[in-house]
């Protein structure tokens, strides 16, 4: 696996495809407590800055604990296409109605009695150390070069695989 670092419009690009392609994050807030408090959180967006965007409870423990801490984990895994993507960042939590307008989805109506439920919150978190790994061919040359290695008993390299920072 070759390491590639990236930063500002390369790495936004990188965040955005890998984190958007997954959906699903782990996200964890109070970081310093053990065990981690960890829940898995749909995304909603990642915008062109790179910032990450949830629909979230006010009523949350997330949100109660992101007001005492901003520092957040997210941790990103797509596993059928073998992306990888860990990001700690700072959160912001928005209440006003133009944010919730903006980020609404259809989906949250599950969660929600719609956008205007008083309990609807948009959760913004921007990162501040992101780190990737990435197959460049798929899951399946990997999975064919692990394969070959083990029947013939070489290593494989894993060449086909880059991982790096991504700092926006």
């Amino acid at each position: 696996m070759s390491t590639e670092n990236l930063n500002n419009t390369e790495a936004v690009k990188k965040i955005k495809e890998l984190s958007e392609r997954a959906k699903v994050c782990m996200f964890c807030t109070n970081l310093e407590s053990l065990p981690i408090n960890t829940r898995p959180m749909g995304l909603q967006e990642t915008d062109e800055n790179g910032n990450l965007w949830f629909i979230s409870s006010e009523a949350s423990n997330k949100n109660f604990e992101i007001k005492d801490d901003k520092r957040v984990q997210l941790l990103f895994m797509n596993n059928s296409d073998s992306e990888y993507l860990s990001i700690f960042g700072e959160a912001v939590i928005y209440k006003e109605k133009s944010t919730i307008e903006e980020k609404w989805s259809a989906m949250a109506n599950a969660w929600f009695d719609g956008k205007d439920d008083p309990n609807v919150s948009i959760i913004r978190v921007t990162p501040k150390d992101t780190y990737y790994w990435d197959t460049k061919a798929g899951k399946l040359v990997s999975l064919l070069s692990f394969v070959a290695a083990a029947v013939t008993g070489n290593k494989t390299d894993n060449s086909d695989g880059v991982e790096g920072n991504a700092t926006v």
